[in-house]
């Protein structure tokens, strides 16, 4: 009989800044039906957290709750009915909720095994990223050899695997970043251009960059800060794909802006509606630890902080002080 333990987690058992983030002693009983028990042995830092912190988003369940969707660690036991996991098996995720734990229970269906060849700081740093950026590019729009692509944040953690992931896919890349170190980074990774929004007017310079033709499609997960003035860098019937709000939520705005600006297409799409279904999950996994192995992207070793120390990785996160991604290691 597998018996419940005793582990440490980061709860938030109010909303507010990343000092309501408490270290606190819980229980992680037995695994059910459906479920394993792992133990984790590097957990993902994303943005998205810290807008469940806030109340941004909407946490499901009641106060309180353990954030953090994606992690990787080592199946210890299997509940009934699991036959695609056993314990030792080593394994990773992006959803549900919960990973801010040194263990937990998780559904094996959303798991994927972590193949030979990838650490699991580089799986725990790139399973939501790079799931992420492989539907932007290879689902919302399907980037080709024949696109040019404006990538905000590109020195970010999902900006660093898309934009290698676009470049092998023959792709005109321009990329954005906050600072000249940035900037360093997004030029390494290939971005054919980029675009320093400190420092200059990123439509100017696409403008400038396209000789007036503008771009086929605009990833934003910056939010406030770049609208409307991503829509006026798409050519007529480009795509706006809005991911993410680091500086705040895009505010409500009136759908004949579309109209007015070129017969715009604009979505806002989330890794859930992509990778729902298990099979979903194994295809989009697979295609992101291909592409990896394979050398196209190249993930660097994220930067790392304790668990207990995730109100500190969140500040740093919230104040663009992180280049790439960051691990809470249990």
């Amino acid at each position: 009989m597998v018996e419940a333990i005793a582990v440490h987690a980061i709860r938030v058992h109010s909303h507010g800044g990343p000092e309501v983030l408490s270290f606190d002693r819980i229980d992680v009983g037995a695994p059910g039906p459906g479920q394993v028990r792992l133990r984790h042995t590097a957990i993902g830092l994303n943005f998205v957290d810290t807008y469940f912190r806030t109340g941004l988003y909407p946490a499901p369940g009641a106060f309180p709750f353990v954030p953090g969707s994606e992690g990787v660690g080592v199946v210890e036991a299997v509940g009934e009915g699991v036959t695609d996991f056993k314990a030792g098996d080593r394994v990773g995720y992006a959803d549900p909720m919960g990973s801010y734990a040194e263990a937990r229970l998780a559904p094996a269906a959303r798991l994927i095994p972590i193949p030979d060849g990838i650490s699991d700081t580089i799986a725990a740093s790139s399973i939501l990223k790079g799931l992420t950026a492989r539907y932007l590019l290879r689902e919302t729009f399907r980037v080709g050899p024949e696109h040019t692509i404006l990538f905000h944040a590109a020195a970010g953690g999902v900006g660093q695997i898309a934009t290698q992931w676009a470049k092998s896919l023959g792709a005109r890349v321009i990329g954005t970043v906050g600072s000249e170190e940035k900037a360093a980074i997004a030029r390494r990774l290939g971005c054919d251009h980029v675009i320093n929004y400190r420092t200059e007017n990123f439509v100017e310079r696409v403008l400038e960059i396209t000789g007036g033709a503008k771009l086929d499609v605009v990833y934003d997960s910056v939010g406030k800060d770049t609208f409307p003035a991503s829509l006026d860098c798409l050519k007529r019937r480009g795509t706006w794909v809005s991911f993410g709000n680091a500086s705040g939520a895009v505010p409500p705005f009136s759908i004949g802006i579309l109209n007015q600006k070129g017969s715009l297409y604009a979505t806002r799409p989330s890794l859930g509606g992509y990778v729902a279904e298990r099979g979903e999950l194994v295809e989009s996994a697979k295609d992101l630890f291909d592409v990896i192995l394979s050398g196209k992207v190249v993930v660097a070793e994220p930067q790392t902080f304790r668990l207990a120390d995730a109100a500190e990785a969140q500040r740093a996160l919230e104040g663009r002080r992180t280049t790439g991604s960051v691990v809470l290691i249990p």
